[in-house]
């Protein structure tokens, strides 16, 4: 009977530390190369609001992100580094070239019911959510205006990248107040630290 005992611990303990390393590896995501998607571009201008063009913010944090992850030590890839069109299969077509990544759309939002205001994070698998969540509350924590929480997507960059994927909507140029934080250099460096800081948070390196 003891020996029974012994064994039904045994197994309990095993469930126990098994179950404690799914759920430590289901907080992370394992990546060494980061792929930066700056939304739109060339003859698609995305939302124009209060004499900002969204294709240009976008690109302008892209750089950003990509250099402060540099700084750290991770790899990069730009899905688009001037002012270009490129299409969204292509976009999804280069980072699915890219071994153990993840994929981070950048964009600026716009609504016209102007009163809206904050950024969203947007993810469709369940390891983009832990990306989203973690970038989330970084530019909560870190940036005015905060977020206004995370959301499923079903954008097509989100659906057609094998990798964990999210687009981040960095705040809605379509209200006044944000749109005068978005068009300061200063504000923009703080939006891509906050969303590389939740990337760290998160990662499990190789």
């Amino acid at each position: 009977m003891h020996h029974l005992s012994s064994r039904i611990a045994a197994w309990c303990l095993a469930l126990i530390v098994g179950g404690a390393a799914f759920v430590v590896g289901a907080e992370s995501v394992r990546f060494s190369t980061v792929v930066i998607d700056a939304g739109h571009g060339g003859k698609d201008g995305g939302s124009v609001w209060n004499g900002l063009v969204e294709k240009k913010l976008c690109l302008d944090v892209a750089k950003r992100v990509e250099t402060a992850l540099k700084s750290r030590g991770l790899k990069t890839v730009m899905t688009r580094r001037t002012d270009t069109f490129v299409e969204l299969e292509q976009r999804a077509r280069i980072a699915n070239r890219v071994p153990s990544s993840i994929f981070v759309s950048i964009h600026f939002n716009g609504s016209r019911t102007t009163i809206i205001s904050g950024g969203e994070v947007y993810y469709r698998s369940s390891r983009g959510k832990l990306l989203a969540s973690a970038i989330s509350r970084s530019i909560k924590s870190k940036v005015a205006g905060g977020t206004r929480g995370i959301f499923h997507g079903v954008f097509k960059v989100l659906r057609e990248t094998r990798m964990p994927a999210v687009l981040v909507e960095c705040g809605y140029i379509s209200n006044k107040r944000e749109a005068l934080r978005c068009a300061d250099p200063s504000h923009r460096q703080k939006l891509a630290d906050a969303i590389v800081s939740g990337l760290l948070a998160v990662r499990r390196k190789e």
